[in-house]
């Protein structure tokens, strides 16, 4: 399970926002070529977020802030919400895109500026994460810890770029 992002223009997103084929057509073509407009976390992704929640950070820039797809209000994990995403057309690995604004983009990219990845992990032990069940676990120590801040750097490079194009960033998981 990888999280990723696609950096869009405003039009682009107007678009994906009625024809998500299309959208995944233009997420496929970007990640496939090795585009400067996508970028992956790889399976840090949620020990990512759940740092990036425990500072504070009000922008969820791992599984975005608005969705293309109403989803039912159930529990994430309930049978409920397992069974609507298994009849989803719109899945795009483990459930529908979501998106961040250009707004969120621009909040988020001067945000991420002053982190530093010992930021990210100060006072932080790998047991929270594995408490809060953290994918991928097990966490066994600052090493692990270490391996989610590596993503960092790109992190703030990837969203630096969306806000200084005016962009904004559709999230999935895959």
């Amino acid at each position: 399970m990888n999280g990723n992002w696609l950096r869009v223009s405003p039009d682009e997103l107007k678009r994906a926002k009625t024809d998500l084929d299309w959208a995944y057509g233009l997420a496929m073509t970007h990640r496939d070529g090795d585009s400067e407009r996508w970028t992956t976390t790889g399976k840090a992704w949620h020990g990512l977020d759940f740092l990036l929640e425990r500072l504070g950070f009000d922008i969820p820039l791992v599984l975005g802030a608005e969705g293309f797809v109403e989803l039912p209000d159930v529990e994430p994990d309930s049978e409920e919400m397992f069974d609507f995403l298994d009849g989803l057309e719109d899945d795009w690995g483990y459930g529908p895109p979501s998106y961040l604004r250009p707004i969120h983009v621009a909040t988020a990219a001067s945000r991420l500026t002053a982190l530093t990845e010992d930021d990210l992990v100060r006072g932080v032990d790998a047991q929270e994460l594995n408490r809060a069940e953290i994918y991928p676990g097990p966490w066994k120590g600052p090493g692990d810890l270490a391996w989610v801040a590596h993503h960092l750097p790109g992190v703030r490079s990837f969203f630096a770029a969306a806000a200084g194009d005016g962009a904004a960033v559709v999230c999935w998981l895959d």
